[in-house]
């Protein structure tokens, strides 16, 4: 099944002679390999790179593995480079190499190779992989295919391709799958058997049942505030066991590090500034956090903030949860300060938006409630009402986009 994938070809495309490894990133499963191998290979080949000037090595092969040697990958590259026209290196699980580093660093002194790379284990889907190459590596993040993407492969309608993307997310391995019983076994294992072990296997943790049971509590929280000193008290009070808050703040980062969660930071929208508690957890797709509810507690309201979360990370946001504070006049004359909150302020370059996100506007109550919080922001930046009840965008008087959810995500 070929699944177009443009907006990160382009960035592939568009990263060629910056002078940096290309470094291509994401949650296992989400198609690094498909990219680089099928869908940029075939765009090289299709404007004008010969096929002998493309080193295509998947050393996961077990044809591959003298090629897993530093020294003996370096010189199969430098004997294939017979001329001084541009080489593209594309190397599929680079990891399995020694000194792997060492290599990629070589590599960026051969002044006619165009090096780009992929890997799936535990550290090198680490975030801080760019690190390792000292500002020398160019990082390009996947996610798991949109909602655009999916419904580009999808036999159904929209409405039946939604019911099944916010369930069983898009790995695009899930498309494989025709019965419900065989997408649901095939999430429930990977998560088991590859994410949740990645994570174990990479920081040595000794209690992976705790582990599991910390994501199943974040997974129910979804587009709620994750509080870890909460969460220690819940261990402590329902399971009695002892977890501190600063243990449960680390397996948090390392679930980030891994790129299973995104955390989005809240910001004061009036005061300028970022608070740093109560940030909120969103999953790179539906479908893992599903997994490990074992498709329970299917909130459609949380399951569509997750996956707008994840759509403005994709189109390459800075995404925060915005509160505002406000004081209302009561009949007594008083006026007590209130928190509001703003569910996504996005920053790109110069630009903001703010955006709300309500699965159902059931009455002009629930308009209201939705667009108080915007309605407080005193700038003129675009302020967006996400529903699916839209079918059409408009304008209201107030000056707030009214926003289809599918006009959203597949009308960018």
């Amino acid at each position: 099944m070929n699944i177009n994938r443009d907006y990160y070809l382009n960035k592939l495309i568009n990263a060629r002679g910056i002078g940096m490894i290309k470094i291509l990133t994401g949650v296992r499963r989400c198609g690094k390999s498909y990219l680089l191998f099928t869908i940029f290979k075939e765009w090289l080949m299709n404007n004008g790179v010969r096929e002998d000037h493309i080193i295509a090595i998947n050393l996961e092969n077990r044809a591959n593995k003298e090629l897993r040697d530093p020294d003996n990958l370096l010189a199969y590259i430098h004997a294939r480079m017979i001329d001084e026209a541009t080489y593209f290196v594309l190397l599929d699980e680079v990891q399995l190499v020694s000194e792997f580093v060492d290599v990629l660093n070589s590599l960026l002194h051969v002044s006619n190779a165009e090096t780009y790379v992929t890997g799936s284990n535990s550290r090198f889907l680490s975030k801080d992989v760019v690190t390792e190459f000292r500002g020398r590596g160019w990082e390009i993040r996947l996610y798991p295919l949109s909602f655009k993407e999916f419904m580009s492969v999808f036999p159904g309608d929209k409405i039946t391709g939604w019911e099944q993307y916010v369930r069983y997310g898009g790995l695009p391995q899930i498309l494989n799958y025709h019965t419900e019983k065989e997408k649901q076994e095939f999430l429930q294992s990977i998560w088991k058997t590859v994410y949740l072990s990645d994570v174990v296997g990479r920081y040595k943790l000794r209690n992976r049942q705790l582990l599991d049971e910390l994501l199943q509590v974040v997974a129910s929280q979804v587009g709620s505030s994750v509080n870890p000193a909460n969460l220690s008290n819940t261990f402590r009070s329902s399971a009695g066991k002892t977890v501190s808050a600063l243990t449960i703040a680390k397996w948090l980062e390392y679930l980030e590090d891994s790129f299973l969660i995104e955390r989005a930071q809240r910001y004061d929208i009036r005061g300028k500034h970022y608070i740093g508690t109560l940030p909120k957890y969103f999953f790179v797709d539906p479908g893992i956090r599903n997994s490990i509810l074992q498709f329970r507690q299917m909130d459609k309201g949380h399951l569509m903030e997750n996956v707008v979360y994840t759509e403005l990370r994709r189109r390459g946001g800075q995404v925060d949860v915005g509160q505002i504070e406000y004081r209302s006049r009561q009949p007594d004359g008083s006026q007590p300060r209130k928190q509001l909150e703003v569910d996504f302020v996005v920053n790109e370059g110069g630009q903001r938006t703010y955006y709300q996100s309500a699965y159902t506007l059931y009455d002009d109550e629930q308009v209201d409630r939705e667009k108080r919080p915007m309605l407080q922001i005193h700038d003129s930046f675009r302020k967006v009402l996400l529903t699916s009840d839209v079918d059409m965008p408009w304008n209201d008087e107030d000056g707030i986009l009214h926003l289809g959810l599918f006009n959203f995500l597949l009308e960018q």
